[in-house]
């Protein structure tokens, strides 16, 4: 192929003659051309034709220091120069690892001291569901199987991932869920709360677990998996009854609780993980995304000590991949912490820059198509409706969404539509002034929208 004079047309054209596409219709990309992004630098991306975007949405949830973090690189530099890879299977470990654990052993909470690492959050969670199933076994009860995921949840896309999460559009490719793995409702009041207050919808939605658990039968149910904070399904915060149910009733019913931290962990709720927000004691904690602020792939479950202490005297398990702990990403994950705990990033975003953004985000909630902005930390939420009172969508919901995320990219700003639910989940280093522009910036995209329907 002869390359063309417009390096943006070239790069358009090998992508649609050559790549397929994660989340995406790759036949309509191709004929509309991808946006080629190609440097980046803070809070701000920029694309091929040098057009600027506050990326609102961090990549994917995942660049929790920003763009352009020299550190970073620098630790990949040494790393790669000293030991460019080698594996942890044959009895083996390496400085990066043992390092790397003993920091996460550090900041967790004070039970967890253990991670098995991984290269993603969707592996994590295949590694969860053998964990769980491995856990039992050695524990003598092998009929303790199933894992309860809730409806709308995310926990990745391979296959156990995909089961495990709730989302409808991935079951109905592949025919999934697979066997071993049921759904309850999600906390999702303002979708699904009805007349009910807040509170009273917590327990409601908490205690259909109790009633799946007994359904099925608690001898054969091995765990339930949920987000502290449910992101791709649409920043869906519970109420706050809903967390102390939950625990009541793993408790009650001896099943393994897994909090999946992948979109939480690591500052994103204001503190070190979500379990730390929501007080919830966790047996297993998939991570990934912010724990190398997403410079190279890099994930783990993090293990309890009593459910490690278990593992440990079962013999071999037989799991793992190629690149876990990979020693360069593990090296760059560890220096991110460092500047995390350093730099009090952390605390800075619970004490000035989360509640800044989560006042200035509520300043939208007057406009006409906004029925709800809710948020905590650096992740916020925006529900587009039809009817403030009533709480009605447009007819065709998902549509709303997908015409304000495509306004705001005209404005310079990425949002994330989740059917006609704005998301947004900053850098955890944006400063006030970029607050600001991404909230007006938001409100122009609402109006633009509101100008379109």
């Amino acid at each position: 192929m002869t390359q063309s004079s417009d390096p943006t047309a070239h790069w358009q054209q090998q992508d649609a003659d050559h790549h397929l596409h994660p989340f995406g219709d790759s036949g309509a990309i191709a004929n509309e051309g991808a946006r080629i992004i190609t440097k980046a630098s803070g809070v701000t991306v920029w694309d091929s034709n040098g057009r600027a975007y506050l990326d609102a949405f961090a990549g994917l949830w995942c660049v929790n220091l920003g763009y352009g973090r020299q550190e970073l690189v620098e630790a990949a530099r040494r790393q790669m120069s000293e030991l460019p890879y080698y594996n942890l299977f044959f009895k083996t470990a390496t400085p990066p690892v043992t390092e790397l654990s003993a920091a996460l052993a550090d900041i967790a909470p004070p039970h967890i001291n253990h991670t098995f690492f991984t290269n993603s959050g969707s592996e994590a969670n295949d590694t969860v569901f053998r964990m769980v199933r491995r856990y039992w076994d050695i524990k003598g009860q092998p009929s303790k199987k199933t894992i309860i995921g809730r409806h709308n949840g995310y926990h990745g896309s391979t296959v156990a991932g995909a089961s495990l999460g709730g989302m409808k559009p991935m079951h109905a490719q592949g025919d999934l869920p697979i066997t071993g793995v049921a759904h309850i409702r999600q906390p999702y009041w303002f979708g699904e709360g009805g007349d009910l207050s807040p509170d009273e919808f917590g327990l409601v939605a908490a205690q259909a677990l109790e009633e799946k658990i007994l359904e099925l039968g608690a001898d054969n149910v091995a765990a339930f998996i949920a987000e502290p904070i449910q992101g791709a399904g649409g920043i869906i915060i519970p109420p706050a009854t809903y967390w102390p149910e939950i625990q009541r009733i793993v408790r009650q019913y001896n099943i393994l609780l897994v909090a999946d931290e992948v979109i939480c962990g690591f500052g994103r709720t204001g503190e070190w993980f979500g379990c730390d927000t929501f007080d919830i004691e966790a047996d297993l904690m998939p991570i990934a995304k912010g724990l190398s602020s997403g410079y190279l792939p890099i994930g783990g479950v993090m293990v309890s000590d009593g459910v490690a202490e278990v593992l440990k005297s079962g013999g071999e398990f037989h799991h793992g991949f190629t690149y876990s702990g990979h020693p360069v990403s593990a090296a760059v994950a560890l220096e991110n912490l460092r500047i995390l705990r350093t730099e009090g990033i952390i605390d800075r975003v619970k004490a000035e820059t989360a509640p800044y953004m989560q006042s200035q985000l509520r300043t939208l909630a007057d406009h006409p198509l906004v029925g709800e902005v809710r948020g905590v930390g650096m992740l916020g939420a925006v529900e587009l409706v039809q009817d403030k009172a009533s709480r009605r969508r447009y007819a065709d919901e998902g549509q709303t969404g997908t015409v304000c995320r495509d306004k705001a990219l005209e404005e310079g700003l990425i949002l994330r539509a989740t059917g006609d639910t704005m998301l947004m989940s900053p850098p955890l280093v944006i400063h006030r002034a970029e607050i600001d522009e991404l909230v007006a910036k938001t409100r122009q995209a609402l109006d633009n929208t509101l100008a379109a329907l």
